[in-house]
């Protein structure tokens, strides 16, 4: 399988991703279709993956930043049909290395993917970070 990336979040597919958002991965399961639309709506950036043959969507990343110094990737995300050919990387390279906020602080959570973000230059948070967890 090919694929091929795209920032135009008019070519997301929403029910897609929605689905995907709320059943297949552990940290976004709880937010609700309206939350998935304006974060979404809201992104200062995203990344698209799709399939070359068919233009299914198989890959999705998000970002959400001031737009001058400091960004945050979140839901990277990429459909098992897809996995094991380097589409992850893909994405987070074209989401911070290849687009406006090559320059920037990049700030990222994961529980399970440190080794992809680590080739990025993500690193252990030094002494300086604080973070007030999510209330709800």
């Amino acid at each position: 399988m090919t694929f091929f990336l795209s920032t135009d979040k008019d070519r997301v597919d929403r029910d897609w991703l929605w689905t995907q958002l709320s059943t297949n991965v552990y940290w976004a399961k709880w937010r609700t279709r309206a939350d998935v639309e304006a974060q979404l709506d809201n992104a200062w950036r995203i990344v698209g993956a799709y399939d070359s043959g068919t233009g299914a969507m198989v890959g999705y990343a998000r970002a959400f930043s001031d737009g001058v110094a400091l960004a945050y990737l979140a839901d990277v995300y990429v459909h098992e049909s897809a996995r094991g050919q380097s589409l992850g990387k893909a994405m987070v390279q074209e989401m911070i290395d290849a687009g406006p906020g090559a320059n920037f602080r990049w700030m990222l959570h994961t529980g399970d993917a440190h080794g992809l973000y680590k080739q990025f230059g993500f690193a252990e948070p030094d002494a300086r970070y604080m973070e007030r967890p999510e209330v709800r």
